[in-house]
């Protein structure tokens, strides 16, 4: 059984993996991995959209309990959708009374939403070891309106080697304004192997 924690989620490898890890981390992921790790990637999107002149309505996709919503919502951005593939978490993130609607979707499939919905996408912590690969983008994209704003988190140690920096070049007649900029997941209080991790922060727009 994999263990719900960090090299649990790491360890990931199908959907069927990522439903019943998060099923059984869904109630105390907030306390024993954000907060005890000093997780702070959700913050690091939400300014990084902000920052870039975002505006709703988003979608925040991977959306798990909810921190990039709470984030988003401190910044005054809004409406706030979520999706999740985990409808433990999304029962979480609803406690936090910051999205407008959320919904069960597996980005390795087709959302059920119309084409060309939102203003804007967003993403921590999805894009990572063994979760969900480059090929989601197209459905993004599908979803998202010509001009959207998209803020994601790809893990750094993977941007490459999974085929994320081949995939943004095959989709730069779809994006513009392609800025990466590499950021530390976790504040520093860890003190495991991961202290150190980095995610790359991908924000460009729909062409």
């Amino acid at each position: 059984m994999t263990k719900p924690d960090l090299d649990g989620a790491y360890a990931l490898e199908t959907p069927e993996d990522s439903l019943k890890l998060y099923s059984d981390w869904a109630e105390t992921y907030d306390d024993s991995f954000a907060a005890a790790s000093g997780y702070q990637l959700p913050e690091a999107v939400a300014e990084a959209f902000a920052r870039a002149d975002g505006k709703g309505p988003v979608l925040d996709v991977g959306a798990g309990t909810g921190l990039v919503g709470v984030a988003l919502n401190a910044l005054g951005v809004a409406p706030i959708d979520g999706t999740d593939i985990s409808s433990a978490v999304l029962a979480e993130a609803a406690m936090k009374d910051c999205y407008e609607n959320l919904f069960e979707g597996d980005l390795t499939g087709i959302l059920d939403v119309e084409d060309g919905t939102y203003q804007g996408v967003v993403s921590a912590g999805t894009f990572t070891h063994g979760h969900v690969g480059p090929e989601a983008f197209d459905e993004l994209l599908r979803v998202s309106a010509p001009g959207a704003l998209f803020a994601l988190t790809i893990n750094a140690e993977h941007f490459e080697a999974r085929g994320f920096a081949t995939k943004f070049d095959a989709l730069s007649n779809q994006v513009q304004g392609l800025f990466l900029h590499e950021t530390i997941i976790y504040d520093g209080t860890r003190d495991d192997g991961h202290a150190e991790d980095k995610a790359v922060i991908a924000v460009f727009k729909k062409a």
